[in-house]
Protein backbone atom coordinates (compact mmCIF):
# COMPACT_ATOMS: atom_id res chain seq x y z
CA UNK A 1 0.00 0.00 0.00
CA UNK A 2 2.69 2.52 -0.57
CA UNK A 3 2.45 5.84 -2.11
CA UNK A 4 3.08 6.05 -5.42
CA UNK A 5 5.17 8.59 -6.21
CA UNK A 6 4.61 8.41 -10.24
CA UNK A 7 0.71 9.43 -9.60
CA UNK A 8 1.27 12.02 -7.22
CA UNK A 9 4.19 13.65 -9.88
CA UNK A 10 1.19 13.82 -12.62
CA UNK A 11 -0.85 15.02 -10.44
CA UNK A 12 1.14 17.88 -9.50
CA UNK A 13 2.23 18.39 -13.44
CA UNK A 14 -1.99 18.35 -13.83
CA UNK A 15 -1.99 21.31 -11.26
CA UNK A 16 0.62 23.12 -13.01
CA UNK A 17 -0.86 22.90 -16.29
CA UNK A 18 -3.80 23.70 -16.02
CA UNK A 19 -22.61 17.27 -3.46
CA UNK A 20 -23.02 15.94 -0.78
CA UNK A 21 -21.48 12.96 -0.26
CA UNK A 22 -23.72 9.58 -0.35
CA UNK A 23 -21.42 8.27 2.95
CA UNK A 24 -22.67 9.51 6.73
CA UNK A 25 -18.83 9.16 7.48
CA UNK A 26 -17.81 12.36 6.32
CA UNK A 27 -15.11 14.54 8.07
CA UNK A 28 -15.24 17.89 8.51
CA UNK A 29 -12.64 20.30 11.02
CA UNK A 30 -14.02 22.35 13.20
CA UNK A 31 -12.29 26.13 13.83
CA UNK A 32 -8.84 25.04 15.83
CA UNK A 33 -6.44 22.53 15.75
CA UNK A 34 -6.75 18.65 14.84
CA UNK A 35 -4.38 16.09 14.17
CA UNK A 36 -5.06 13.35 11.58
CA UNK A 37 -3.42 10.69 9.62
CA UNK A 38 -3.98 9.86 5.58
CA UNK A 39 -4.98 6.39 5.27
CA UNK A 40 -2.86 4.33 2.59
CA UNK A 41 -4.93 2.66 0.01
CA UNK A 42 -4.44 -0.12 -1.79
CA UNK A 43 -3.92 1.60 -5.30
CA UNK A 44 -1.27 3.88 -3.62
CA UNK A 45 -3.49 6.84 -4.26
CA UNK A 46 -5.08 8.65 -1.24
CA UNK A 47 -5.81 11.90 -2.93
CA UNK A 48 -9.27 11.43 -4.79
CA UNK A 49 -10.45 13.61 -8.01
CA UNK A 50 -13.50 14.63 -8.21
CA UNK A 51 -15.32 17.13 -10.72
CA UNK A 52 -18.87 18.39 -9.64
CA UNK A 53 -21.55 20.58 -10.94
CA UNK A 54 -22.93 22.76 -8.34
CA UNK A 55 -26.30 24.38 -7.48
CA UNK A 56 -28.03 23.30 -10.73
CA UNK A 57 -31.63 23.78 -9.57
CA UNK A 58 -32.80 21.96 -6.51
CA UNK A 59 -29.73 19.58 -7.09
CA UNK A 60 -26.66 20.79 -5.18
CA UNK A 61 -23.72 18.64 -6.45
CA UNK A 62 -23.95 16.50 -9.33
CA UNK A 63 -21.01 14.25 -10.80
CA UNK A 64 -19.69 16.13 -14.08
CA UNK A 65 -20.24 12.75 -16.21
CA UNK A 66 -17.32 14.35 -18.58
CA UNK A 67 -14.92 15.11 -16.76
CA UNK A 68 -15.15 12.52 -14.35
CA UNK A 69 -16.18 9.39 -17.12
CA UNK A 70 -15.16 10.54 -20.37
CA UNK A 71 -18.64 10.79 -21.27
CA UNK A 72 -21.08 13.86 -22.36
CA UNK A 73 -22.01 16.20 -20.04
CA UNK A 74 -25.69 18.01 -20.95
CA UNK A 75 -24.68 20.66 -18.02
CA UNK A 76 -20.85 21.04 -19.71
CA UNK A 77 -22.37 21.34 -22.91
CA UNK A 78 -25.21 23.85 -22.18
CA UNK A 79 -22.63 26.08 -19.89
CA UNK A 80 -20.20 26.19 -23.11
CA UNK A 81 -23.00 27.21 -25.38
CA UNK A 82 -23.92 29.99 -23.06
CA UNK A 83 -20.61 31.38 -22.71
CA UNK A 84 -19.79 31.41 -26.33
CA UNK A 85 -23.25 33.41 -26.98
CA UNK A 86 -22.40 35.74 -23.49
CA UNK A 87 -18.74 36.35 -25.75
CA UNK A 88 -20.15 36.85 -28.77
CA UNK A 89 -23.02 39.14 -27.62
CA UNK A 90 -21.18 40.82 -24.92
CA UNK A 91 -23.66 39.42 -22.51
CA UNK A 92 -22.08 39.77 -19.21
CA UNK A 93 -24.87 38.09 -17.12
CA UNK A 94 -25.06 35.45 -19.83
CA UNK A 95 -21.19 34.56 -18.91
CA UNK A 96 -21.77 34.68 -15.51
CA UNK A 97 -24.88 31.93 -16.00
CA UNK A 98 -22.48 29.70 -17.82
CA UNK A 99 -19.51 30.21 -14.65
CA UNK A 100 -21.87 29.03 -11.99
CA UNK A 101 -22.39 26.09 -14.24
CA UNK A 102 -18.95 24.83 -15.25
CA UNK A 103 -17.68 22.00 -13.07
CA UNK A 104 -15.69 22.51 -10.04
CA UNK A 105 -12.84 20.48 -9.20
CA UNK A 106 -12.57 18.98 -5.59
CA UNK A 107 -10.74 16.46 -3.79
CA UNK A 108 -11.37 13.91 -0.70
CA UNK A 109 -9.14 11.43 1.56
CA UNK A 110 -9.87 9.01 3.63
CA UNK A 111 -8.38 9.77 7.29
CA UNK A 112 -8.34 8.61 10.48
CA UNK A 113 -9.01 11.54 13.02
CA UNK A 114 -6.54 11.27 16.09
CA UNK A 115 -8.84 10.84 19.23
CA UNK A 116 -12.00 9.66 17.40
CA UNK A 117 -10.96 6.49 16.02
CA UNK A 118 -13.72 4.55 17.24
CA UNK A 119 -15.77 5.99 14.07
CA UNK A 120 -12.87 4.18 11.77
CA UNK A 121 -11.67 5.93 8.18
CA UNK A 122 -13.57 9.22 7.95
CA UNK A 123 -13.62 10.77 4.14
CA UNK A 124 -12.11 14.50 4.34
CA UNK A 125 -12.92 16.81 1.50
CA UNK A 126 -10.97 19.53 0.56
CA UNK A 127 -10.14 22.72 -2.25
CA UNK A 128 -7.42 22.61 -4.69
CA UNK A 129 -5.27 24.78 -2.11
CA UNK A 130 -5.29 21.73 0.53
CA UNK A 131 -4.73 19.54 -2.73
CA UNK A 132 -1.57 21.17 -3.98
CA UNK A 133 0.09 21.37 -0.46
CA UNK A 134 -0.94 17.67 0.28
CA UNK A 135 1.00 16.43 -3.02
CA UNK A 136 4.59 18.52 -2.28
CA UNK A 137 4.12 17.17 1.36
CA UNK A 138 4.27 13.11 0.10
CA UNK A 139 6.68 14.21 -2.88
CA UNK A 140 9.50 15.57 -0.50
CA UNK A 141 11.86 13.07 0.25
CA UNK A 142 12.65 14.18 4.08
CA UNK A 143 9.21 12.95 4.54
CA UNK A 144 9.06 9.74 2.85
CA UNK A 145 5.67 8.29 3.28
CA UNK A 146 3.38 9.91 4.88
CA UNK A 147 0.63 7.21 4.43
CA UNK A 148 2.67 4.42 5.92
CA UNK A 149 0.93 1.90 8.82
CA UNK A 150 4.42 1.59 10.38
CA UNK A 151 6.57 4.78 10.03
CA UNK A 152 4.17 7.28 8.48
CA UNK A 153 3.42 10.98 9.99
CA UNK A 154 0.39 12.16 11.20
CA UNK A 155 -0.99 15.71 10.16
CA UNK A 156 -1.35 18.86 12.02
CA UNK A 157 -4.45 20.53 10.79
CA UNK A 158 -5.21 24.46 11.73
CA UNK A 159 -8.52 25.26 10.21
CA UNK A 160 -9.66 28.58 10.59
CA UNK A 161 -13.07 29.81 9.11
CA UNK A 162 -13.50 32.41 6.61
CA UNK A 163 -12.52 36.29 8.37
CA UNK A 164 -15.54 37.69 6.73
CA UNK A 165 -17.43 38.79 3.39
CA UNK A 166 -15.97 37.26 0.33
CA UNK A 167 -12.90 35.63 2.34
CA UNK A 168 -12.81 31.57 2.57
CA UNK A 169 -11.58 29.09 5.19
CA UNK A 170 -7.65 28.71 5.78
CA UNK A 171 -6.62 25.15 5.97
CA UNK A 172 -2.51 25.15 7.48
CA UNK A 173 -0.92 21.48 7.45
CA UNK A 174 1.81 20.75 9.68
CA UNK A 175 3.55 17.03 9.75
CA UNK A 176 4.79 15.81 12.71
CA UNK A 177 8.97 15.87 13.21
CA UNK A 178 8.52 11.85 14.27
CA UNK A 179 6.69 8.90 12.39
CA UNK A 180 4.54 7.06 13.59
CA UNK A 181 2.63 3.48 13.21
CA UNK A 182 -1.30 3.86 12.18
CA UNK A 183 -2.41 2.22 15.27
CA UNK A 184 0.24 2.23 17.99
CA UNK A 185 -0.59 0.44 21.48
CA UNK A 186 -2.86 3.26 22.60
CA UNK A 187 -4.93 2.85 19.35
CA UNK A 188 -5.77 -0.22 19.67
CA UNK A 189 -2.19 -2.21 18.08
CA UNK A 190 -1.84 -4.34 15.12
CA UNK A 191 -5.56 -5.53 15.30
CA UNK A 192 -7.41 -2.83 15.14
CA UNK A 193 -4.67 -1.29 12.54
CA UNK A 194 -6.04 -4.28 10.34
CA UNK A 195 -9.62 -3.14 11.37
CA UNK A 196 -9.28 0.19 10.57
CA UNK A 197 -8.07 -0.33 7.24
CA UNK A 198 -11.08 -2.44 6.69
CA UNK A 199 -13.20 0.16 6.90
CA UNK A 200 -11.67 2.46 4.04
CA UNK A 201 -14.56 3.25 1.44
CA UNK A 202 -14.89 2.33 -2.10
CA UNK A 203 -14.49 5.77 -3.55
CA UNK A 204 -16.13 4.73 -6.79
CA UNK A 205 -19.28 4.64 -4.68
CA UNK A 206 -18.89 7.59 -2.50
CA UNK A 207 -20.71 9.85 -4.73
CA UNK A 208 -23.55 8.78 -6.81
CA UNK A 209 -22.84 8.75 -10.65
CA UNK A 210 -25.86 9.64 -12.58
CA UNK A 211 -26.33 8.66 -16.25
CA UNK A 212 -25.80 11.73 -19.14
CA UNK A 213 -29.73 11.26 -19.75
CA UNK A 214 -30.46 11.70 -15.97
CA UNK A 215 -28.27 14.83 -15.63
CA UNK A 216 -30.51 15.67 -19.05
CA UNK A 217 -33.55 15.59 -16.75
CA UNK A 218 -31.98 17.92 -13.77
CA UNK A 219 -30.71 20.08 -16.23
CA UNK A 220 -34.27 20.15 -17.66
CA UNK A 221 -36.11 20.49 -14.65
CA UNK A 222 -33.90 23.44 -13.51
CA UNK A 223 -35.87 25.36 -16.34
CA UNK A 224 -39.29 23.99 -16.43
CA UNK A 225 -40.87 25.78 -13.32
CA UNK A 226 -41.04 29.56 -12.83
CA UNK A 227 -39.03 28.45 -9.60
CA UNK A 228 -36.14 27.29 -11.51
CA UNK A 229 -36.06 30.01 -14.06
CA UNK A 230 -35.92 32.54 -11.45
CA UNK A 231 -33.58 30.67 -9.29
CA UNK A 232 -30.75 30.48 -12.13
CA UNK A 233 -32.02 34.38 -12.55
CA UNK A 234 -30.96 35.14 -9.07
CA UNK A 235 -27.16 33.45 -9.34
CA UNK A 236 -27.08 35.90 -12.61
CA UNK A 237 -27.68 38.96 -10.69
CA UNK A 238 -26.08 38.50 -7.57
CA UNK A 239 -23.10 37.62 -9.73
CA UNK A 240 -20.75 38.31 -6.55
CA UNK A 241 -22.82 36.54 -4.19
CA UNK A 242 -25.03 37.98 -1.49
CA UNK A 243 -25.14 38.64 2.14
CA UNK A 244 -21.66 36.29 2.73
CA UNK A 245 -20.53 38.43 -0.51
CA UNK A 246 -19.97 34.99 -2.30
CA UNK A 247 -21.53 33.56 -5.29
CA UNK A 248 -24.18 30.85 -4.62
CA UNK A 249 -22.16 28.42 -5.90
CA UNK A 250 -19.13 29.25 -3.28
CA UNK A 251 -21.42 29.42 -0.61
CA UNK A 252 -22.68 25.85 -1.26
CA UNK A 253 -19.46 24.88 -1.43
CA UNK A 254 -18.47 26.32 2.11
CA UNK A 255 -21.18 23.66 3.47
CA UNK A 256 -18.65 20.55 2.73
CA UNK A 257 -15.39 21.29 1.31
CA UNK A 258 -12.66 22.79 2.75
CA UNK A 259 -9.81 24.98 0.69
Amino acid sequence: MALDLNKMRAKLSSLANNGKENGSNSWRPEEGQHSIRIVPTADGDPFKEFWFHYDVGKTKSVLCPKKNFGEECPICEFASQLWREGAANNDDESKKMAKSLFPRQRFSSPVLVRGDEKKGVQVWSYGKTVYETMINLVLNPEYGDITDAEDGLDLTIDYSKASGPGAFPTTKITPRRKSSPLCSPEYGGAAKCKEILDTIPDFDKLFKRLSTSDVQKILDESFSSEEGAEEQSSVVERGGGGKSGKSKVDEALDQWVDR
